[in-house]
């Protein structure tokens, strides 16, 4: 006897009770196929029944989809207890669900089921999902974020290869009914080996096909990286690409099919387990602005949020994956996982003693991706190649949610971001890296004199961002050999002649400067110059910044910077760091923090946010041009120490050898996962192609049928207008009374009821450690806060400026000083301080070092009219004043720094160095008399010099090398004896120069 499971689409009878409201009886149990063993097919029933209560709170206002309610009993979850403390709140591996291995009883539905649709108040989000097998079918097995909660999608192994067969089941089960299904599934396969688990997985990415059957890919490992309003950002770390064919055919599938064997490594190249990242209830495909805009214009026109059309996004990397899964399922994004490839990293800082999260968020788009030199400027469709936004979110952290109080939906207030981007030249141009050069020549391929494809860039920035658009070109200006400059001039037409169409106030604004040049030449300041370039840009855009339109007012950045140099890694990072920085204070000063948007290099809080962008870079660069950042921030301030020459060395070899050697496979990679090329029957493969230029650009056939847009109005009108937040903040119409949880079930997801954790586990409170951050050591231990307006010391620099007084150390009087145990003990001197650079730790305002120096004095001569306890002239006599005298010493040191005077001549006469070298060597002594050259000379005897005699064949050999013919570049017969030709006599007899080995013919 077949054991019953439940299923959907049972034939049900309506009456009405005394009430009024309907009541839903079912007719006959509906039926769900389970594959069966030998003796037959196995048919299961559910028997569904609604509730016999005359409470009118009971029942269902119309014959709704029906769906499980709760357990009666508490249901059980049971947390990694065994995780080290050091993890994430869950074990990065997923666990299986837990299902017991009792014999199926008769399944039948509590009489107090719940009937609701599928997605309704969240009953649809799953966060863990179980993978079971038989010899026919898959069964995927999702769980909510609690364990309460279950799903499962039946996917066919036997359909054929090119069709995906997937059953969506729509009724949400509870952990029982989800156990007798599955044991009913078991007993219906015993003869060909059961239900067993293949493995337990955090997400589906979606399906994809080859030459032969589908595949599944997993993600079987994660790791919390960010929390954005309640909602965790998880990193995959792991994936599994699960073969959906039958166990006889996939034994064979390598044998038969050597190029399906092929694609799968060929996929394997692109490292799925760095730097991609998805969220299970937050949308970071998009950005924070847009999807509060979003939220917020849902709530003003009275419907439910709906979900994005992933499908369509270009930051969406896995679109090619989800094409299947959207024709199959109905429900698509409650199965399957949108991510992104980029960078995320947060970060937690005290301000002011005010906890502040910092958020980088960054998003690589999907069209026109590549490698370096394969992928250069842009397509016809007007995608450039490295095309990477990046979102900085500044928000307050003592707040979870995007609500405020009352509840007033998106209205958190504390919640800013700024926008910015970076991409490729917008023109067809290349670099062929074919040759050994590791700077190929430029190639501008198509000259455009209406510039279409760089009109459809600008027209998508517009659609995405709004205007105005601010451009930082930063590419090189002057070169003896045009490479950059030849990009530069076109670039400079093209927005020239957009500009002529665009209306005041929404032209493009464009600004190139020669980072390059500018950062090799002493007189400029670059990180200043991109200050003052920053500071335009932010106020010509704006920023955002959440409101509730009470008591916080809304604001929303209109337009974008756009920042780009030939490779848009170095010095468009350098440059979207200085633009970070500028837009950080605005955010601060926005959220009351600060009293002004300015904020100091050298403090820590931007600190911590240059190690972000650096970081931000080096993931960036690594995706596109295969190493970390060469020129960091640091090296356009000129501050960077001498070991990062050799960092940038190797960092450069490594980009070499990677566009050299290894870029081709990954961009096959790309183009296999992004969905660029497809296989079809007698197309070449695609390591036969030439070149991938087709796969990225239209076919010149199609030209001609496809209409042409205005040269004139090259740009969309309704993109030029400005974004506004709606004013709504409760819900109306149909959403009115609907609990929080309908609109964002931020509260389980963050807080995990019924959980067991410990705060190390937890992504908030690790976001607060600072120990990663070259900070000073009471903040990294938390001991102190970061300041904004606090300026943290630097090691100290000579000044650049020529004409600038010269350092000098001014010295206490020798009658002022104190001897303790041999020691000279300066006093306390405000200008000493003042003059001698000192540790970070002695840096204290005049007012605080006053202080400090009378408690010095204190401590060592105690208080006014008492005893001194240490006599200077005789010394300690015991071993308690030996060791009273030690600490005082040690205290008074600590808290009254001093330089003896040996250290201060020292110290003057290393700065004073390199301004006593001659900049031109001569016979002639230096005018300076204090010169270390001419003491060097005067320091040797005479003895010395009258021993330094020339032999006579110094002398020949010195006129014979003097003595220069009327054509000194034609070498005849007779100077072929000379010394100075003895390698040009060698190599004539066929040796090398170098080698000195005789040259193969």
């Amino acid at each position: 006897m077949s054991s019953p499971v439940p299923a959907q689409g049972a034939q049900q009878q309506t009456s009405v009770n005394n009430y009024g409201f309907p009541v839903i009886t079912p007719l006959k149990p509906s039926r769900l196929e389970i594959e069966g063993d030998q003796a037959g097919t196995h048919d299961a029933y559910v028997f569904e029944q609604c509730s016999e209560s005359n409470d009118p709170a009971a029942l269902c206002a119309s014959p709704p989809t029906l769906q499980s309610n709760p357990p009666s009993g508490p249901t059980r979850y049971e947390p990694e207890l065994d995780a080290p403390d050091s993890g994430d709140e869950e074990p990065a591996t997923a666990t299986c669900f837990e299902r017991s291995t009792s014999p199926a009883t008769a399944f039948q539905r509590n009489k107090g089921a719940e009937y609701h649709k599928v997605g309704e108040e969240g009953v649809a989000k799953m966060h863990r999902f179980s993978v079971y097998e038989t010899a026919s079918k898959f069964y995927l097995v999702g769980a909510d974020v609690l364990d309460r909660k279950f799903r499962i999608l039946k996917i066919d192994r036997t359909a054929d290869s090119k069709d995906l067969s997937v059953a969506e089941d729509e009724i949400v089960y509870t952990r029982k009914e989800m156990n007798q299904l599955l044991n009913a599934v078991d007993d219906g396969n015993k003869a060909s080996g059961g239900l067993t688990l293949r493995c337990s997985v955090w997400g589906l990415l979606g399906f994809i096909r080859f030459t032969g059957a589908y595949y599944m890919l997993v993600i079987t490992k994660r790791s919390q990286v960010a929390v954005m309003g309640g909602h965790y950002i998880y990193q995959i770390d792991g994936t599994e690409l699960i073969s959906l064919t039958a166990l006889n055919a996939s034994r064979l599938k390598a044998e038969r099919l050597p190029e399906e064997a092929r694609f799968v490594s060929t996929l394997s190249n692109l490292d799925l387990s760095r730097s991609f990242y998805f969220s299970y209830s937050y949308d970071i495909t998009r950005s924070l602005q847009l999807n509060l805009i979003q939220a917020r214009a849902a709530l003003h026109q009275g419907t439910p949020r709906k979900t994005p059309d992933y499908h369509t996004g270009m930051f969406v990397w896995n679109q090619h994956l989800l094409g299947p899964a959207s024709n199959a399922l109905r429900n698509t994004y409650d199965w399957c996982l949108p991510v992104i490839h980029g960078f995320v990293e947060q970060t937690n800082v005290s301000v002011h003693a005010r906890l502040i999260s910092i958020t980088v968020i960054a998003r690589r788009s999907r069209c026109f991706a590549g490698a370096r030199f394969l992928k250069r400027g842009t397509n016809d469709s007007g995608f450039v190649a490295n095309d990477v936004e990046t979102e900085q979110i500044v928000s307050e952290a003592m707040t979870t949610s995007f609500h405020g109080p009352g509840p007033q939906l998106f209205g958190n207030p504390t919640l800013t971001s700024y926008v910015q981007h970076r991409g490729s030249i917008p023109l067809h141009w290349t670099q062929d890296n074919s040759g050994v050069s590791p700077k190929p020549d430029i190639e501008l391929n198509l000259v455009d004199p209406f510039f279409s494809a760089a009109a459809l860039h600008f027209d998508n920035l517009f659609e995405r961002y709004g205007a105005p658009i601010h451009i930082l070109n930063l590419v090189k200006s002057r070169e003896r050999t045009p490479r950059e400059s030849i990009l530069l001039n076109e670039y400079t037409n093209a927005v020239t002649y957009l500009n002529q169409s665009l209306p005041e106030g929404k032209k493009i604004v464009y600004k190139a400067w020669d980072m390059s040049r500018a950062s090799k030449s002493r007189d400029q300041d670059v990180i200043g110059t991109l200050e003052t370039i920053a500071k335009g840009i932010v106020s010509g855009t704006g920023f955002f910044r959440n409101g509730n339109g009470l008591h916080w007012a809304s604001r929303t950045q209109n337009g974008v910077a756009r920042t780009n140099c030939i490779d848009c890694l170095d010095r468009t990072n350098a440059a979207q760091f200085v633009i970070g920085k500028c837009a950080l204070g605005h955010q601060l000063l926005a959220l009351g923090i600060i009293p002004e948007e300015m904020i100091e290099f050298d403090t820590d809080l931007v600190t911590v946010l240059s190690h972000m962008y650096h970081a931000h870079g080096d993931m960036i660069a690594v995706q596109y041009g295969g190493s970390q950042l060469v020129n960091t921030v640091a090296t356009y301030r000129k501050v960077n120490q001498w070991s990062s020459h050799s960092r940038d060395m190797v960092e450069s070899f490594k980009r070499y050898y990677n566009n050299s050697f290894l870029d081709r496979q990954r961009q096959e990679a790309y183009n296999l996962f992004l969905g660029n090329y497809i296989y079809n029957q007698g197309q070449p493969m695609l390591w036969d192609l030439a070149t991938d230029y087709y796969l990225h650009h239209a076919d010149p056939r199609a030209w001609s049928r496809r209409t042409r847009k205005n040269y004139i109005q090259w740009y969309s009108r309704a993109c030029l207008q400005e974004r506004h937040m709606p004013h709504e903040l409760y819900p109306v119409d149909a959403l009115a009374g609907r609990p929080l949880a309908f609109f964002d079930d931020y509260w389980s997801e963050y807080y995990r009821p019924n959980s067991l954790s410990t705060f190390m586990k937890l992504l908030s409170y690790k976001a607060n450690s600072l120990r990663k951050y070259p900070l000073r050591k009471e903040i990294q231990d938390g001991t102190a806060e970061t300041i904004a307006s606090q300026i943290r010391p630097r090691p100290f620099q000579a000044p650049q400026n020529k004409e600038a007084p010269k350092k000098e150390v001014t010295l206490a009087q020798p009658s002022a000083t104190a001897t303790l145990g041999g020691v000279r003990d300066l006093p306390f001197n405000d200008e000493l301080l003042l003059k001698v650079p000192l540790p970070e730790r002695f840096h204290f305002p005049p007012l605080q070092q006053r202080q400090r120096a009378e408690a010095s004095e204190a401590i060592i001569n105690g208080p006014p009219g008492s005893t001194t306890l240490l006599n200077p002239e005789k010394g300690p006599k015991d071993k308690s004043a030996v060791t009273q005298w030690t600490l005082n010493q040690f205290v008074a040191n600590s808290l009254n720094p001093f330089v003896i005077e040996s250290e201060a001549d020292e110290y003057l006469r290393y700065i004073n160095h390199p301004s006593n070298l001659p900049l031109v060597t001569s016979s002639e002594d230096s005018p300076n008399p204090k010169s270390d050259l001419q003491d060097y000379i005067r320091s040797n005897s005479p003895d010395t010099i009258t021993q330094m005699q020339s032999t006579e064949d110094d002398i020949a050999d010195f006129i014979e090398f003097m003595s220069v013919g009327e054509d000194p570049l034609t070498v005849t017969e007779a100077d072929t004896s000379k010394k100075r030709y003895k390698a040009y006599r060698q190599w004539l007899k066929g040796k090398s120069l170098f080698k000195q080995q005789r040259v193969d013919a």
